[in-house]
């Protein structure tokens, strides 16, 4: 029965449910996409690292970000691996470069070097060429969301990197750059050709440890080992870019905002036009009450179209959010949208909802039934 009559009460009025149905999908299109390209962003500023297959990183002292790092002297590999636990260490490089298109235009890129013997640092999602084939001299990786920015059609095409030939021997997919500069890959031989770090140096070194290593222990020994560098378990470098990028520039903080101005403004569209529906039936209450329905029972009601509005307005946000996310598959902004993130995200749209229905609880819990035989 209080179903029927808070259904009754939703669909009475068509117009103002609508507006009720605008405010919660508006909300929850907003929340979902804002987390979602928070989620993407943090994904893409850490996937080399998060897809390294290393262990552990070591860096130059005072390291900020994975992005800008300063070369040091390559025999502290040598160093790394006389560590016991160490299984092996591997040179790595990114530094952002020039890239001059076929048919002209330039293009700042990331040049991303790595050892190609070691399986570790290197491209993932390769979805043309193999990776032997970036031993040949010249060769880089570039990813299919890039194409047309780098001014390329495919394999095969040639372009300049810093003044240096570059040949395509393959391409990946799906590997972002938060920076906006595409990652190119290349065999760390390559890429020093590409860059301007000296043959006797490297940016990081990439360890893998011996299966069962204690990591925080090895860490700790191979700063005293190597000396003079920053070393960081793969989880700690990850979460440190993802925090420096952001949280010190700003842009994670701009999109919490955004998500919380969602819940905001959804949650007074729902309040004001909840409030609005209880008024209009007000009389209606007054008779429950003076029939001797219980204050628990009008309750029911109201939070029921509250809690109505939030699962239809939930279903369409949500199916419009997935959308989005969808068609960020093939953009430069990754909208992700895991399913642990759309279950919660229906929690916090229910409470929205019955937080938005205690204005209208509030009111009629003061309401005299005598106003029934008053008349209004």
């Amino acid at each position: 029965m209080a179903f029927t009559l808070a259904l009754r009460n939703l669909v009475h009025d068509k117009i103002r449910l609508a507006v009720t149905l605008t405010g919660v999908i508006f909300a929850v299109v907003l929340i979902s996409v804002q987390i979602g390209i928070f989620i993407g962003f943090t994904r893409t500023i850490s996937g080399v690292i998060d897809n390294s297959g290393a262990d552990i990183w070591i860096a130059s002292k005072g390291l900020k970000n994975f992005d800008i790092a300063l070369p040091m002297d390559e025999r502290k590999v040598y160093r790394t691996l006389s560590v016991p636990d160490v299984e092996k260490a591997a040179k790595f490089i990114v530094q952002f470069a020039n890239w001059k298109k076929p048919r002209g235009g330039q293009e700042s890129i990331q040049i991303v070097g790595f050892e190609t013997r070691s399986g570790l640092g290197g491209p993932w999602n390769v979805i043309q060429g193999s990776l032997g084939a970036l031993d040949i001299e010249d060769t880089v990786f570039v990813d299919e969301l890039y194409l047309d920015r780098l001014g390329l059609e495919g394999v095969g095409e040639t372009a300049e990197i810093n003044d240096r030939r570059a040949r395509i021997a393959g391409m990946t997919r799906g590997i972002r750059s938060f920076t906006t500069s595409p990652f190119v890959f290349a065999s760390f031989k390559n890429a020093l050709q590409y860059s301007t770090v000296a043959e006797d140096q490297t940016i990081y070194i990439l360890v893998k440890a011996r299966e069962g290593a204690d990591l925080e222990d090895l860490k700790g020994r191979l700063a005293v080992a190597v000396g003079d560098v920053d070393v960081f378990t793969t989880a700690e470098f990850s979460a440190l870019t993802q925090h420096y990028w952001m949280f010190s520039t700003g842009a994670g903080v701009a999109l919490l905002l955004a998500a919380g101005l969602g819940l905001v403004v959804g949650m007074v569209v729902v309040a004001q036009t909840l409030y609005a529906t209880t008024m209009d039936h007000l009389p209606e209450f007054a008779t429950l009450k003076a029939m001797g329905a219980p204050n628990s029972y009008i309750y029911r009601i109201i939070t029921l179209q509250a809690a109505l509005s939030a699962v239809v307005g939930y279903s369409a946000g949500m199916a419009l959010s997935l959308a989005a996310a969808r068609a960020s598959r093939h953009g430069d902004a990754l909208v992700l949208i895991p399913f642990e993130f759309a279950a919660a995200m229906f929690a916090v749209t229910l409470a929205m909802c019955l937080g938005a229905s205690f204005i209208s609880i509030n009111k009629v819990t003061r309401i005299d039934p005598l106003v029934v035989f008053k008349g209004r």
